[in-house]
């Protein structure tokens, strides 16, 4: 089916002129052979979502609640349309690389690095929802993507057409543990990771890091000077004893000599010099390791003091955390998981603090394992109220098995396969799973359909105002309300208006949202006489209109 069908003949001829008259720089590739069938469902389906009550978490009512949607990031990108339309603050993803190796599915095939179409596809794949992605940035948001050398070109040129060439804040390239083998001349051991702002005007300053609290890191400089003979004055032995932790820059008998030396032999140096050292013995600590192979290594960590770091980041740069995330991974779920590749939580972190708001939405629409959610719920034992919004399908059942059971975990403490108990951070997480609901066409939506809509959409329109906690449902109207504030939100489900004064019962002592039924428009100012708790809204024409919107814009 073509995407222009719905089209007008007007359109039609507009959108004729406007490639007739165009001279293009920039990126072409072929139109879908095979069409993604999530894609194919929006045509007759309008996405909505379901909240698994089981699986709701509440630890704390004045923090906010974070949110992990199960089903395909296509569908739930629509939904965030409606309800998260220009509200985000950062978006991160790691999508599929492409590389041919079984790592990006379309059509529930993978693309293996023979297919003619390999890249277009993922361009197809790609394009769609970063045209939905651009729709929720706030004015002075960004997104963050990462991506290595198979599609970083593509990417690069999507990304300028999509967001604007002025949009590009910059790119940045950062070496990854061990390395990759792809290329016959070149071991790869780095990867990209793009950042784009939502308008070209946005004066928009990055942080390279905000440190607000006392912070205990390894005293081995990681970076670009890394090397001993780069620094010679940085390179000195310090002596430990094992027994007593005692520290001292001078051979004592009984103590062991420690040298900044990796793991695989590589010499590295001290973030301070020997005079430095002494003058703050104090701050440094004996730290046992173990290395890839089980055996015990030393460290000597260094406490840093509490203040803020807030200086341009580099956009090249080798961070502490270049290691994969899957050790953390593997320790949280007790067992080794196979077959993933998570990113580092500190990578994740220091992402999220590149651009900052008093109370940031970050959402993450390929989470994978819940990497980015874990890093936000760490981020927040500042103090701070971030919020997550994690979007995941359940192929292979990562969601329920891997995604909402680590969240589970972080959240309410755990037990490592070494019997160590981890303290949860705390914070509140609501499960929803993608739904449809089925259409004539998003162009002819039936009176039927709108019944069913508004009386399936009260967790799209719970989500839109922040009142998540459901307090009453029946076949006339449901009540939600945002428990820290007691802010209500109702939706009247039908024209029948005779239990309507039932519902404005229950509600009116509070300050309430509601939404009332029509098949049209409704006179808003016919409902003055609730009076100034009561803020009226339409249902479920402006869900028809998002969706209508993005139909137009050939998303679908």
């Amino acid at each position: 089916m073509s995407k222009y069908e719905n089209y007008t003949k007007e359109q039609l001829i507009a959108k004729i002129a406007t490639h007739e008259s165009k001279k293009n720089y920039g990126l072409v590739w072929d139109d879908e052979k095979e069409p993604e069938n999530v894609v194919l469902e929006c045509q007759n389906n309008i996405p909505i979502l379901k909240k698994i009550d089981g699986k709701t978490i509440q630890t704390d009512k004045n923090k906010p609640n974070n949110i992990l949607i199960e089903g395909d990031n296509y569908h739930a990108l629509q939904v965030l349309n409606y309800t998260h339309k220009g509200q985000i603050d950062v978006i991160y993803i790691d999508p599929p690389y492409n590389t041919g190796n079984k790592d990006f599915k379309y059509n529930d095939s993978f693309v293996d690095k023979e297919d003619g179409y390999r890249h277009s596809k993922w361009l197809n794949f790609m394009s769609k929802r970063l045209k939905l992605a651009h729709n929720l940035l706030k004015d002075s948001g960004v997104i963050f993507i990462s991506i290595d050398d198979n599609e970083m070109a593509q990417l690069k040129i999507l990304c300028d057409e999509t967001f604007g060439e002025k949009c590009c804040i910059g790119i940045f390239t950062k070496k990854i543990a061990g390395g990759k083998n792809d290329s016959k001349t070149i071991k790869l051991n780095h990867e990209y990771l793009l950042c784009y702002c939502r308008k070209e005007t946005t004066k928009l300053k990055l942080n390279r890091q905000i440190s607000l609290k006392e912070t205990t890191v390894t005293l081995q400089k990681w970076g670009d000077e890394e090397l001993r003979e780069d620094r010679p004055d940085m390179w000195y032995p310090i002596y430990a004893n094992l027994d007593s932790g005692q520290i001292s820059l001078e051979r004592i008998t009984g103590m062991i000599e420690i040298l900044p030396i990796k793991n695989d032999g590589t010499e590295r140096r001290w973030r301070w010099g020997r005079k430095t050292a002494i003058k703050d013995l104090k701050k440094l600590t004996l730290v046992e390791t173990e290395d890839d192979f089980g055996d015990v290594k030393y460290d000597i960590h260094v406490i840093m003091p509490k203040g803020t770091i807030s200086e341009l980041p580099w956009s090249s740069f080798i961070p502490e955390h270049s290691a994969g995330g899957g050790t953390v991974l593997n320790a949280i779920m007790g067992k080794k998981i196979v077959g993933m590749y998570p990113k580092n939580i500190e990578y994740i972190k220091w992402i999220a603090n590149l651009a900052l708001s008093p109370k940031p939405i970050i959402l993450d629409f390929f989470a994978g394992s819940g990497t980015t959610g874990h890093a936000i719920l760490d981020l927040n034992k500042d103090g701070g109220n971030r919020q997550f919004i994690l979007c995941t399908n359940n192929e292979n059942d990562i969601c329920t098995d891997v995604t909402y059971p680590r969240l589970s975990k972080v959240i309410n403490g755990y037990s490592t396969p070494k019997g160590v108990y981890i303290d949860g951070l705390g914070g509140n997480l609501d499960y929803y799973k993608t739904d449809l609901v089925p259409t004539d066409g998003i162009a002819n939506i039936s009176d039927t359909t709108r019944e069913e809509l508004t009386k399936k959409a009260g967790n799209m329109i719970a989500i839109k105002e922040n009142t998540h906690a459901l307090i009453e449902l029946n076949d006339h109207y449901q009540i939600f309300q945002n428990k820290t504030t007691a802010k209500q939100t109702a939706i009247y489900f039908t024209e029948d208006l005779s239990h309507f004064d039932e519902l404005i019962e229950k509600i009116k002592k509070h300050k309430t949202k509601l939404y009332i039924f029509s098949f049209g428009k409704i006179d808003k100012s016919s409902y003055k006489y609730l009076g100034k708790n009561f803020e009226i809204e339409d249902i479920p024409e402006p869900i028809i209109e998002i969706y209508k919107e993005i139909n137009k814009e050939g998303i679908l």
